[in-house]
């Protein structure tokens, strides 16, 4: 028997179930006929036209008819609608976890709230932590890396490279903890990892026969950053890039290098902090003591401390681009023409589609005010990092701007031309899929002079193996970065303030809530 009961706040259906239907045992599953006794269940359900749906179902317990069985009664369940000991339907429950899942606690309670399914965010998490992960299956392919958990703390993620899902999740990145998972988790055939002394050491520990493979992206990466610090040693190169001011008087690199290194107050104050530092690291003082007598950071002191020269920590601020650039030819024209209103002219160029403030325009024409030309827009050199670019891109993907201005560059500075044909002889590698001819480049590597190519020489001949299966194999990281974004994703929902087994429950459950629903057919509307 069923009634329904319909009101403005909420929906009531009473139901009974039929005294006749046996029911199966909870303990043994032997079906039984014989009523004890009957009581009311109260059942909440997913929300029924967007009012809270209530079941009051009246069932039955019944004695349990097989005499060997330790249960004397045992009570019904209904499938679909009923679970031991819960208060919600098996629909709502999946509704409760998955938006857990997804939002976490305060989000999860207000995205439910506004299903009309009142659940504090304590609550929340408790249904998402109730849920199961699923069974971890050890991987052919494992990916491992690291990830900033908070501060300096790092935490460690292993992926199944084959089906894109993340494994498990734990703080640190020692070789210890992670060798010990190989070890009670046997049959890794493939590791890929970045460069980490830590993950070579705990994947050699724990799964000795395993392939180790060096991730091309870190070893790019890695390269890359080489050359960004060879570029930021010699900087005084990076005005060589500039064209000539004219054909009849072009300035050579040298002035250049003179007028870019002594007029800028950033540029002194880099100096004059360097040579303090410098001097004072010289006579054996401590970083600490250093740092307290000059008012400055540890790690500001250790980094001048580090530097050969004061250029490489000089801060050279990119120049922005202003929004009246466009309009400087029109203001001295307009100059010319008599008009020296700073008013008019902001009014003039308002109406050709210049949206900034009047008093970049003042400013613009108060050279002129004075009898001096216009202070046209000038080109800077490229930072160390811009140059570093430009000489780790393809050729092919390069712009005109960056083709007129690099071998500029390079014909200045033979330190930049060596580390130049260093990349593109390990690019082509990396292209061609071939390592042949990589303890050639790492010899020529060692070889360059350069303290940076030397260091990276040394660090890639002591991982050989894995670098050459990086360059020949199609395995990657890239499975590994793709989840630790995920990952970042989560702990900003969870403002940083989850713990480690909150995250790892949801890294996990997510990827897997994805897939589901994913693999599930899309109903177009008709």
């Amino acid at each position: 028997m069923i009634s329904v009961e319909v009101s403005d706040a909420v929906v009531a259906v009473r139901a009974c179930t039929r005294s006749t239907v046996p029911a199966g045992c909870t303990g043994c599953g032997h079906l039984s006929t014989w009523c004890h006794s009957r009581y009311a269940r109260r059942l909440s359900d997913v929300t029924l036209a967007g009012r809270p749906l209530h079941i009051d179902l009246s069932v039955r317990r019944l004695y349990c008819e097989n005499t060997t069985c330790p249960k004397v009664t045992f009570a019904e369940q209904v499938p679909g609608l009923t679970v031991r000991y819960q208060r919600r339907t098996p629909q709502l429950q999946h509704v409760v976890e998955d938006v857990g899942v997804v939002l976490a606690g305060r989000g999860g309670s207000r995205i439910l709230r506004i299903l009309n399914i009142r659940l504090s965010r304590v609550a929340v998490l408790s249904q998402l932590m109730r849920v199961p992960l699923p069974p971890l299956v050890t991987p052919r392919v494992l990916g491992v890396d690291d990830f900033a958990l908070y501060g300096d703390t790092y935490g460690t993620l292993l992926v199944d490279a084959t089906t894109r899902l993340p494994l498990t999740l734990w703080e640190g990145r020692d070789a210890e903890q992670l060798g010990r998972w190989l070890r009670e988790h046997p049959g890794v055939e493939v590791a890929c990892r970045d460069g980490s002394l830590a993950y070579r050491q705990g994947i050699t520990s724990g799964a000795p026969d395993a392939v180790q493979v060096s991730d091309r992206f870190h070893l790019w990466q890695g390269l890359s950053r080489r050359v960004q610090d060879i570029a930021s040693t010699h900087r005084g190169c990076l005005p060589a890039a500039l064209p000539p001011i004219s054909d009849t008087a072009p300035a050579t690199v040298q002035e250049s290098v003179e007028n870019t290194t002594e007029d800028t107050p950033a540029e002194h104050h880099a100096r004059r902090l360097f040579e303090a530092v410098q001097a004072l690291t010289r006579s054996g003082r401590s970083h600490s003591s250093v740092a307290r007598e000059l008012g400055l950071n540890r790690r500001t002191v250790s980094k001048y401390a580090r530097a050969r020269t004061w250029q490489e920590v000089v801060r050279r601020p990119p120049r922005k681009f202003s929004t009246l650039d466009p309009y400087l030819d029109y203001l001295q024209q307009r100059w010319d023409e008599g008009q020296h209103s700073a008013k008019i002219l902001h009014e003039e160029l308002q109406i050709k589609g210049y949206l900034g403030h009047y008093q970049r325009v003042k400013m613009a024409v108060a050279p002129l005010r004075r009898g001096l030309p216009i202070d046209e827009p000038r080109e800077r050199p490229p930072s160390p990092r811009e140059a570093a670019r430009w000489i780790t891109t393809h050729p092919h993907r390069r712009s005109p701007h960056i083709n007129d201005r690099l071998p500029r560059i390079l014909d200045h500075c033979p330190e930049l031309r060596t580390a130049h044909d260093m990349v593109r002889r390990f690019a082509a590698m990396l292209d061609n899929r071939d390592a042949t001819s990589l303890p050639e480049w790492l010899d020529d590597l060692a070889n360059t002079g350069l303290a940076p190519l030397t260091g990276l020489a040394r660090a890639l001949r002591e991982d050989r193996d894995a670098v050459t299966q990086g360059i020949t194999t199609p395995y990657n990281s890239g499975v590994n970065e793709g989840r630790i974004t995920d990952v970042k994703l989560q702990k900003r929902i969870m403002a940083g303030r989850a713990g480690v087994r909150l995250l790892r429950h949801r890294v996990v459950l997510i990827a897997h809530l994805r897939r589901r629903y994913a693999d599930q057919p899309t109903i177009s509307p008709r």
